[in-house]
């Protein structure tokens, strides 16, 4: 089976400080080599399908959520959503899910965290709900599903119903070595998927990228998890060294682990941005 070409998202964090602000960095995103633009869901960044409606006026990328929190919504709405932002961008949308995992947002809204299990049920009716209703509107082309995860069963689903699968920054805390750890997830996916594994486009979230360790804030990750800074890079979501060297261990993860879609948060848009072109 041949390998996929290589494609690169990145996520935007907030809108700036005006219109035209948003504008310029979707525009600079495109320049830079990256193939979509991507916007988080919590209630600190940017409303996502507003930011995706707004930069398609001004760019060529595809647009995705990166991901949305199903457990806070509902199919009928999100259909609605989907609907509209499909037509206002021409068809360019990627619509990414996740089971959520801020508890903070689950309280804003009136709704309990739950169980990892209860939100993973969410996340099932919501895909179902959300796929029915696309189904139903023969003149709305649907969008590519990406679900992101790396417990057995959020990704047993995604491998039976999505289109993108893809692992967070946490796929590398498995046991064995962080690329052990991936590799046994990327495994798991393969097995649920059967036959189906060769339509399922797989994405890695990058969260640091430096020429060397010290140029990369990792900060937030350290204080969530405990990590040191060294530990840490040795996530397979933390790219460390020479753009050649960090495409050429993307090109082992692409043959390794069929790999091919890389996401890459703003911070560290114009520092990977130096390997875009290595790649493609």
């Amino acid at each position: 089976m041949n390998a996929r070409s290589f494609r690169f998202g990145v996520s935007l964090l907030n809108a700036g400080s005006s219109r035209s602000d948003w504008l310029a960095r979707a525009r600079e995103a495109e320049d830079l080599g990256y193939d979509v633009l991507q916007v988080p869901d919590h209630l600190t960044t940017v409303a996502p399908f507003p930011a995706l409606v707004a930069s398609a006026d001004v760019t060529s990328m595809r647009l995705g959520t990166y991901v949305l929190n199903a457990g806070v919504l509902s199919p009928a709405y999100l259909a609605r959503d989907v609907i509209d932002t499909q037509r206002l961008t021409d068809g360019r949308l990627e619509l990414g899910l996740g089971a959520g995992y801020v508890p903070e947002e689950f309280a804003a809204v009136g709704l309990p965290f739950g169980t990892p299990g209860s939100r993973l049920r969410k996340l099932e009716e919501v895909l179902t709900g959300l796929r029915e209703l696309l189904a139903a509107r023969p003149d709305t082309p649907q969008p590519p599903i990406m679900v992101a995860g790396v417990g057995d069963r959020i990704l047993t689903l995604a491998a039976r119903s999505a289109d993108i699968i893809s692992f967070p920054i946490s796929v590398g805390f498995g046991e064995g070595t962080p690329e052990q750890a991936l590799g046994n997830r990327v495994q798991h996916v393969r097995d649920a998927a059967g036959e189906r594994i060769g339509e399922i486009e797989l994405n890695l979230f990058v969260a640091g990228v430096g020429h060397q360790l010290a140029d990369i804030d990792l900060s937030v990750i350290t204080a969530a998890t405990g990590m040191s800074a060294e530990q840490l890079a040795e996530l397979p979501g933390v790219l460390v060294g020479s753009p050649r060297q960090i495409a050429d261990t993307l090109l082992r993860y692409r043959e390794e682990f069929g790999i091919s879609y890389i996401s890459v948060l703003e911070p560290h848009m114009r520092a990977f941005a130096e390997v875009i072109p290595l790649l493609k």
